[in-house]
């Protein structure tokens, strides 16, 4: 493939948040760490605190993976490596989407690939990790229970359970037929069919049919996946789940600092709760509240607890208590040696937000990079694409935007009539000056005759413009393809397509290409052809 870059802020794409912070305003800096550069990673290497659970770490992550790592060589001596006091992770995050969903799944984990190897061409004494932590606790099915290759929609038709990670994948077959299906005949269909059918029709639970096709897509870059609804993990969070139940601090930093935020002029993604855990089980996930009468409620399951029988509860079964969206990031800086954080947009808005709740329990707070974006394409898109005069700057700019310039550039004759009006114009100053001589009264008539020409000659050109687009009526047709060949169902590629024929195409050099050409920090919108 070939590549070519443009600035986000040319794409008008991406939030006036995300914007800022690229441009390391000093607004943004009471509500991040260290800015997302290789000096930042200096800094943050240089005051990051010792990392005491790399034992535990390592062990849950080996049995995690289990069998995997016989073929998984490179993953196994990256757990290896956990173990030392040298070694730090760089981790993205995601749902479980089925068949890894949109596009930007794979680019968050090939992000955190790419900027763990060139901080370890940077820093040669020591060692960086990518990890993708999967969100195996979120119970937000419906986001996850699809994807879509070429615009069809796939669908895992069956009631969500509880956390998405521990549901049964008995029912997914008929999806995972409709998927493979798509894919045609090829080496590399082949190669992709072998992996979605042992992922999703051998393992029993979403999280490990989840693990087990990321890692035969990523185990030769060294890619850790880790399952942090586990209860050793759990136990290393347990004081903060107890304190911050108990004593509601997250709600106050947080409600505080967002409000600080939105001081500013920026936007907010995400509203603090008092209690900021779930009460979760095989069966059902629920929020957990404090009612009046001082006792704790599991909603909707007529669970109820006391202040010293939820302690209790804590102490003994911390794997029941499920972080919500404000505190799975600190649990998960609590369980890892981690730097960086890799996220969308809106993920790098909402972890600003959560900034000073870090600060609060002393936990270092990790510098957040936004995910590469990029868009991929092939020869005759781009083709096509230069042949109407466009540029792939160009192309994200509104189609109709588009059409009338490819009309006023192509057509011989003037179809704006801006000539014409100044000239009636002076013409009625004329008639107003007449008029008002004869009877001021009458200016307002004047006025509303001129109003109903202006509106006539608007009309005209309106009709100019139409008429000359049926004479490049093969051209427009082609920035409607494009367009919606680049921009599905009118956004970015990204945020709606899967990978799957992207795969086919290309097969592991898709993400050789992808590694190739990503850089991490430059943040640039990535273009692929």
């Amino acid at each position: 493939m070939k590549a070519t870059y443009i600035e986000y802020s040319e794409t008008n794409s991406f939030s006036k948040t995300l914007l800022a912070y690229l441009a390391h305003n000093e607004e943004l800096k009471p509500f991040v760490g260290n800015w997302p550069t290789l000096e930042g990673f200096d800094r943050q290497l240089a005051e990051k605190k010792p990392f005491s659970h790399r034992a535990i770490l390592v062990d849950r992550l080996r049995t995690q993976y289990g069998e995997l790592l016989k073929d998984a060589p490179t993953v196994a001596d990256n757990i290896a490596l956990l173990l030392q006091e040298n070694t730090y992770t760089i981790t993205t995050g995601h749902q479980l989407n089925i068949f890894t969903g949109p596009l930007y799944f794979i680019f968050k984990i090939m992000t955190a690939i790419r900027l763990a190897d060139d901080l370890r061409a940077r820093h040669s004494d020591k060692n960086f990790i990518p990890v993708y932590w999967m969100a195996t606790e979120d119970h937000d099915f419906e986001e996850i229970n699809h994807t879509k290759v070429y615009g069809k929609k796939i669908s895992w038709d069956t009631p969500g359970v509880s956390a998405t990670g521990r549901m049964d994948t008995a029912s997914i077959a008929a999806a995972v037929k409709q998927y493979t299906n798509i894919l045609g005949l090829s080496d590399n269909s082949a190669k992709l069919t072998h992996i979605v059918e042992e992922a999703y029709l051998k393992h029993a639970r979403l999280a490990d049919a989840t693990r087990y096709m990321v890692n035969e897509l990523f185990k030769s870059y060294g890619l850790l996946i880790i399952d942090a609804d586990d209860r050793h993990l759990k136990e290393l969070f347990k004081p903060v789940i107890k304190e911050d139940i108990l004593s509601e601090n997250s709600f106050k930093a947080i409600t505080a600092r967002s409000a600080e935020l939105e001081a500013k002029g920026f936007s907010t993604q995400v509203h603090a709760r008092e209690i900021n855990f779930f009460y979760l089980t095989d069966e059902f996930r629920e929020r957990l509240v404090l009612n009046s009468d001082g006792r704790y409620e599991v909603l909707h399951q007529n669970i109820n607890f006391s202040r010293e029988q939820l302690i209790a509860e804590i102490e003994n079964h911390p794997e029941r208590f499920s972080p919500n969206v404000v505190m799975r990031p600190m649990y998960q800086e609590v369980i890892l040696p981690n730097l960086a954080y890799i996220g969308g947009g809106a993920e790098m808005v909402y972890w600003m937000q959560l900034k000073s709740n870090f600060d609060h329990y002393q936990i270092d707070f990790p510098i957040l990079i936004p995910r590469n974006s990029a868009m991929i394409t092939d020869d005759n898109v781009a083709a096509k694409l230069f042949r109407v005069d466009l540029t792939f700057k160009s192309i994200f700019r509104p189609t109709e935007v588009l059409k009338k310039e490819y009309v006023r550039r192509h057509t011989k004759e003037r179809l704006n009539l801006n000539d014409e009006w100044m000239e009636l114009n002076a013409i009625f100053g004329k008639i107003k000056l007449r008029t008002h001589k004869i009877d001021p009264s009458l200016g307002p008539s004047t006025e509303a005759v001129k109003a109903r020409l202006k509106k006539a000659i608007n009309n005209l050109e309106k009709k100019l413009m139409k008429a000359e687009k049926r004479n490049h009526q093969h051209a427009l047709t082609d920035i409607d393809n494009v367009k919606e060949k680049l921009f599905p169902g009118g956004g970015l590629q990204e945020r709606s397509e899967n990978f799957a024929l992207l795969y086919v195409k290309y097969g592991d050099n898709l993400f050789r290409d992808l590694y190739k050409y990503f850089n991490p920090l430059d943040f640039k919108f990535t273009i692929l052809y």
